[in-house]
C-alpha cells in the first residue's frame, strides 16, 4: 500500500511534545500509546556539550570583553544560529493512516524502527528530546537535536552550527533549492522509505504538490524551507562580519603599538644620543654612539613602513568587503523578514481553512476546492486557446 511522507520543520514546543501542556488536537485517552525516547533540559545539554570548548576558548582571550559566560544564552539571544531544530516525520494523513486504526499501528512500528537509527546516521546532530505521538490524528515522531561541529578554527572548537554539522555528514548544499537541509531531509525520506518497506508499506512520491497537505500547508511549508536557508545565509555573513570584526579591532590593536613605539621614540634612553664624554673626538663618538643608534632607528623605520603599508592593504580590502557584506546582509535580512510576515499570513489563513473543514465538513470543503481548481484550470486553458488562435 502507498503511502506519502511529511517533513516538516517544528516549532520546538518541548512542552506541548511531552505533553506538559496538551492542545486542542490531542486526545488524552490516547496519551498513554504516545513513545518518549529522551527528554534532556536543553540547558544541561549545552553543558555537556560544549563546557569543555568554552573553557578552552576564554582561556586563550587576553580581552575580558570578548571572554563567553554563558554559550547557550550567547546563542540564544544571538542572530546567528538557533538552540535546536526540530524534525517531524509523518507516514500517510489522517484519511488513510488514522492514529487508532490498524494501519495507523503499522505506521508507528515503522516511525519507532526509523528513529531507533536516526543518531547512529547523523552523529553531529545531538538529539535531546524525541516523542512518537498515537494521541492526534496521524501518527508521527518531533525530533529535537542541537547541531554542532568539533575541530572549528573559529569560535569555540565545538560549536554550534547547522550548516557545517550537515556538511560534516555529507551534505554539502548547492543550488537554492539544494541546501544543506533539504538534501538532509530527502536522505531522511528515504532512509523511512526503506524501513516502511519492511511494514507493507511503498513510499508514494508527490513531487512538489505532496497532495496530502492543503494548498495553504504547502505553502507554509516551503516558506518555513525557505526561512531555514535565509537563516543559514544569514548564519553565514553574520561569520564573516565577525570576523572582519577581529580584523578591525588587530588594527586599532596596532595603531595602539605605534602610539607605544612613538612614546618609547621619544623618552626610552636606549633611542637617545647620550652627552660625549669628555674627551672623546667625534669620530669616536659618531663610530660609539651615533651610527649604532642611527643603525637601530633605520630597522625600526623599515618594518614599520612595511607594517603600515599592508595594514592599509588590509584596511581598504576590508572596508570594500564590509561594504559588500553589510549590502547581502541588508537584502538577507528584507528576505526573512518578508518570509516571516507570509508565513505568519499563511498561518492565519490555515487557521480560517481548519475551521471551515471543522464547520462544514472535510468532503464539502474537499469538493469546493476540486470545483475551484477545475475553474481555474478551464480558465487558463481558454486563455491558451484565445491566444493560440490570435497568433
Amino acid at each position: 500500500m502507498k503511502r506519502t511522507i511529511s517533513a516538516e520543520v517544528g516549532k520546538g514546543s518541548v512542552n506541548h511534545n511531552s505533553r506538559k501542556f496538551k492542545a486542542a488536537n490531542v486526545d488524552p485517552e490516547r496519551t498513554h500509546l504516545n513513545v518518549e525516547y529522551c527528554n534532556e533540559p536543553i540547558k544541561q545539554v549545552y553543558h555537556k556539550l560544549f563546557d569543555e570548548a568554552l573553557e578552552r576558548y576564554n582561556a586563550k582571550q587576553t580581552r575580558s570583553d570578548r571572554r563567553i559566560d554563558n554559550y547557550y544564552e550567547k546563542i540564544r539571544t544571538g542572530k546567528q544560529e538557533k538552540p535546536f531544530h526540530e524534525l517531524i516525520i509523518q507516514i500517510g494523513n489522517r484519511d488513510d493512516t488514522g492514529s487508532g486504526t490498524e494501519i495507523g499501528e503499522q505506521a508507528k512500528a515503522a516511525l519507532d524502527e526509523y528513529y531507533q537509527g536516526f543518531r547512529e546516521r547523523n552523529p553531529n546532530l545531538y538529539v535531546f528530546s524525541a516523542h512518537l505521538h498515537m494521541d492526534e490524528a496521524t501518527p508521527h515522531i518531533h525530533i529535537d537535536f542541537v547541531p554542532f561541529i568539533t575541530g572549528s578554527k573559529r569560535g569555540l572548537d565545538t560549536r554550534v552550527s547547522l550548516k557545517q554539522a550537515l556538511a560534516a555528514q555529507g551534505f554539502r548544499g548547492g543550488t537554492r533549492g539544494a541546501t544543506e537541509w533539504n538534501q538532509w531531509v530527502l536522505s531522511e525520506k528515504k532512509e523511512l522509505a526503506i524501513v516502511m518497506f519492511r511494514y507493507g508499506f511503498e513510499w508514494e512520491q508527490k513531487g512538489i504538490h505532496e497532495e496530502h497537505l492543503s494548498v495553504i500547508d504547502y505553502k507554509k511549508q516551503e516558506r518555513t524551507k525557505e526561512l531555514v536557508a535565509v537563516e543559514e545565509k544569514l548564519s553565514d555573513r553574520s561569520e564573516e562580519f565577525n570576523t572582519l570584526a577581529k580584523r578591525i579591532n588587530n588594527l586599532k590593536d596596532g595603531e595602539h603599538d605605534y602610539y607605544e613605539m612613538e612614546q618609547k621614540l621619544a623618552s626610552d634612553p636606549e633611542y637617545q644620543l647620550p652627552e660625549p664624554p669628555a674627551f672623546m673626538t667625534a669620530k669616536s663618538y659618531k663610530a660609539k654612539f651615533a651610527e649604532p643608534l642611527i643603525k637601530k632607528l633605520k630597522k625600526i623605520v623599515k618594518s614599520l613602513i612595511v607594517q603600515c603599508a599592508k595594514a592599509w592593504d588590509s584596511y581598504h580590502r576590508i572596508n570594500e568587503k564590509n561594504g559588500k557584506l553589510y549590502r547581502e546582509n541588508e537584502h538577507l535580512i528584507a528576505s526573512n523578514d518578508r518570509l516571516k510576515e507570509e508565513n505568519t499570513a499563511l498561518r492565519e489563513q490555515n487557521k480560517d481553512y481548519s475551521l471551515l473543514r471543522k464547520v462544514f465538513g472535510s468532503r464539502q470543503i474537499d469538493n469546493l476546492v476540486a470545483q475551484a481548481r477545475e475553474a481555474q484550470q478551464a480558465k487558463r486553458q481558454q486563455r491558451q486557446r484565445s491566444y493560440d488562435y490570435e497568433r
